[in-house]
């Protein structure tokens, strides 16, 4: 069904509760808007005070406070596949790098270790260091990219197209190493998610695409800022491609087991924020446990992942539970199952990242304390992956009959 798009272009600022009730009160405010607005707006950056143009959902997307399938439900209630299709393919976009990086693990430990060594290459060389700390201070001198600078960490958002400016100029003007900016990104963004930064950077520095990179052009900046910024003269005119000698093997995808029908503890982690929609029976017990906070984390990523474990324990049978921030996630698990009485853990499935990464380390433990961990993928997941082995042109193809697998009307 087609909804005739009548509302006002009124600037709208979102603020990231992290709720899933003020993730689905900004769905239903943006939903009219995924049609032909979206199509003609969205690449338009008109700063944190108006996000008219875009659905600034992702923060609660990241958590599935809200989930991909919500979103495209609601779009696909008011407009038809061909109508909202860019925004559509938008939505899509996070499934495929999420299963880009599934298949392809080693990009992540490898962006991992080549953080390390940038870092401490810095070390090395004061006045590439002097200029990373200007770049992430916002004193870089390009009046442009200081303002997304504060305003990332001020906000913890910035706008897609804005994101990638950034990282264009970050590489190739700066020339600064592209682990340390996706770091910054991940440190920052309260919707940082490590498939889909590590991989939009990787892009446009030509390593995900091989060859192919992203100029950040002075005039697209100026026309796509409504003339807020024009860096004429200040940024490179040419965009090299980084390489790299590793070589990243496909590995396959892991077909989930159906979850066990005994008494079981559910373990909550920002990586899924809506367990109820997934678990057969209530829990005998309820933990929520986040990666400890990283030294220089910001404070909008830490509260909003300590918020959307809340929230989410606010919907369980346990309200009471606890929700911690711990490096070490074996004892607090195996303490809980037994004061539970239960030796089987629910959770949901991590993708490759740092809750996937907390997870492995805790399996060792658990099995030697008798203790089984189950994993659950969400159907969207299992519909999406499988087609995110090349390009995204494989999966968009794909689209109406992943929809209509979900049982979502395309017409």
């Amino acid at each position: 069904m087609t909804t005739p798009e009548l509302f006002s272009n009124a600037p709208q600022t979102v603020t990231f509760t992290p709720t899933r009730r003020a993730g689905l009160a900004r769905l239903t405010t943006f939903a009219p808007r995924t049609g032909t607005h979206y199509a003609n707006q969205r690449n338009y950056d008109f700063g944190s005070g108006d996000r008219s143009a875009v659905s600034a959902l992702s923060p609660w997307i990241k958590h599935r406070l809200i989930t991909e399938e919500e979103v495209l439900t609601q779009t696909l209630d008011r407009h038809s596949l061909q109508g909202s299709i860019k925004f559509v393919q938008e939505v899509f976009w996070r499934g495929y790098f999420k299963g880009w990086m599934q298949q392809h693990p080693s990009v992540w430990h490898s962006y991992q270790a080549g953080v390390l060594r940038a870092q401490q290459a810095l070390e090395q060389d004061m006045s590439r260091k002097a200029n990373y700390e200007d770049a992430i201070a916002g004193r870089a001198g390009i009046a442009c990219f200081d303002h997304w600078c504060t305003e990332l960490k001020s906000s913890g958002y910035l706008h897609n197209h804005a994101r990638m400016w950034f990282a264009s100029i970050w590489i190739f003007t700066l020339r600064l190493p592209w682990e340390l900016g996706a770091d910054f990104f991940l440190t920052h963004l309260v919707d940082g998610d490590a498939a889909a930064n590590t991989l939009s950077w990787r892009w446009v520095g030509g390593l995900h695409t091989k060859g192919k990179t992203y100029l950040a052009r002075p005039s697209n900046i100026a026309e796509f800022t409504n003339g807020r910024f024009d860096p004429t003269g200040q940024l490179s005119l040419d965009a090299v491609p980084l390489e790299e000698d590793l070589v990243h093997p496909a590995v396959p995808l892991v077909p989930m087991s159906p979850l066990p029908n005994v008494d079981y503890l559910l373990l909550i982690t920002p990586e899924d924020c809506q367990p109820e929609t997934f678990v057969a029976h209530p829990p005998m017990g309820v933990i929520g446990l986040r990666p400890a906070d990283q030294a220089h984390q910001s404070v909008q990523v830490s509260t909003f992942a300590q918020g959307a474990l809340t929230d989410a324990i606010s919907r369980s049978r346990d309200t009471a539970a606890d929700v911690m921030s711990i490096q070490d996630w074996s004892a607090p698990l195996i303490s809980a199952a037994q004061k539970a009485g239960v030796n089987q853990i629910v959770t949901a499935a991590a993708t490759i990242g740092p809750i996937a990464d907390h997870l492995e380390a805790a399996k060792p433990a658990l099995v030697r304390a008798g203790i089984h961990l189950h994993l659950h993928q969400r159907r969207y997941d299992a519909l999406t992956w499988p087609h995110a082995t090349k390009g995204f042109f494989k999966l968009k193809k794909k689209i109406p009959i992943i929809l209509a697998d979900l049982g979502l009307s395309s017409t």
